[in-house]
């Protein structure tokens, strides 16, 4: 079957990788020159299997005020005259009650899950050089009451079948040294020593070397900006881009933020709302002081991860338009949180700033699967767990394309859910 995917981020690469295993002509269309150079680009670098739990939850509404009204807060919100963007805030705050929170909760674990299962087994079999570790994580809290929700939530999450462990701040210390500058603030952490960490963009670019070689490879059309879809009845005939037409039996959406305004004039609408996060790549310059194992300040909502010789850091949440334009001040935040925690580990004078697009649904959940359109289907809305997903939600689109039932049950992630 000749097959097009629309977008080369993590998730779009994911899927054309499990489609040509499946032996599909497979062509991945992307507007920049090279694959993972928008979202994926720079990302936290954290593979959080068992830390999926939704921003949707309870226990975020009588953050939101107190968030609102600081500057160096984890949350931004610039409201706009967007329809959009408030129609996703209502769904946000429908989204976050217990009932809710749980569900999703429940759902990502096992997509999550089955994700992480996939990625072993690739890395298993490949030689793919990503700066790839599988070093474990520690969520940190600051706050007691916190630390005692923490703890509550590894209760209902080991049912699920995740393996957490709450330490004390001794304890936490004794796991990662490179915490010792910030243990009177410590009140305890979650330990999940299964996680693993990983460079997305090399990730993404090892993945297209292997599927670009060999018989049946991967075409990737670079500086194809698509512009809209092409429909004969409920059945997509061709993409319309800035180079021609292209047309295929199949077409998959992975396009992050840029999939509502594509598929709208289909009279589809996908739920879908840019959350705009910051990153910083700073090179390592005292080992010891800098953390081995993944590390996220959960108070301050900042993620650190080793990649070889560099640290990323990464954080906040801005609702905040469309444009992945960075904010200084905001880049000046994420420098302090990191002088606070690790501040003999980097080189500050050469760090690198970014920002990226995260492409986000109100519940949390990917939009996966089918649509009106017999031959298009939705690879969408993967938030912040992009590079976590990716895997698990490509074998996914690979199954439902050659008519398996997925081993992950689709509930909550489809387009009508």
């Amino acid at each position: 079957m000749k097959i097009l995917v629309l977008g080369a981020g993590v998730a779009g690469i994911a899927a054309a990788w499990y489609l040509r295993q499946d032996g599909h002509e497979v062509t991945v269309l992307e507007r920049n020159d090279a694959v993972a150079l928008e979202t994926s680009f720079a990302n936290g670098g954290q593979l959080s299997y068992s830390y999926v739990a939704p921003l949707a939850s309870p226990s975020v509404i009588p953050k939101i005020p107190p968030w609102l009204m600081r500057r160096d807060s984890p949350l931004k919100f610039v409201p706009e005259w967007s329809a959009a963007q408030w129609r996703w805030i209502l769904a946000f705050l429908a989204a976050c009650n217990q009932r809710q929170s749980e569900l999703t909760t429940e759902r990502l674990l096992r997509l999550a899950f089955y994700s992480r299962r996939m990625m072993h087994e690739l890395v298993a079999q490949h030689a793919l050089d990503f700066d790839y570790v599988r070093n474990g994580k520690l969520v940190v809290h600051t706050d007691a009451r916190a630390f005692e929700s923490a703890k509550r939530l590894v209760d209902y999450q080991r049912g699920l079948g995740a393996e957490q462990e709450a330490l004390d701040a001794a304890r936490t210390i004794e796991v990662e040294p490179a915490l010792s500058s910030m243990k009177r603030r410590i009140a305890g952490a979650i330990y999940t020593p299964s996680e693993d960490a990983g460079d997305c963009f090399k990730f993404a670019n090892e993945l297209t070397r292997l599927m670009t070689m060999g018989a049946n490879a991967v075409r990737l059309r670079f500086g194809v900006a698509v512009q809209r879809l092409l429909a004969i009845g409920r059945r997509v005939a061709g993409v319309e881009t800035n180079q021609g037409v292209f047309e295929a039996d199949r077409y998959v959406l992975a396009l992050g933020t840029s999939a509502p305004a594509i598929v709208k004039p289909l009279g589809i609408r996908i739920p879908v709302y840019p959350l705009k996060g910051y990153s910083l790549t700073l090179p390592i310059v005292n080992d010891a002081a800098a953390p081995r194992i993944s590390v996220t300040d959960y108070q301050r909502k900042v993620v650190y991860a080793r990649l070889g010789s560099e640290l990323r850091v990464a954080g906040m949440a801005d609702l905040a338009g469309r444009t992945a334009t960075i904010d200084t001040e905001r880049v000046g935040q994420l420098v302090e949180e990191v002088r606070s925690t690790f501040p003999e580990a980097s080189d500050f004078s050469r760090l690198q700033p970014w920002c990226g697009m995260r492409p986000a649904t109100p519940r949390g959940t990917p939009i996966l699967g089918a649509t009106p359109y017999s031959n298009l289907l939705l690879d969408a809305g993967h938030g912040a767990l992009g590079f976590t997903l990716a895997l698990g939600t490509g074998r996914v689109l690979a199954d439902i394309v050659n008519g398996r039932k997925p081993e992950v049950p689709l509930d909550g992630f489809r387009l009508d859910d």
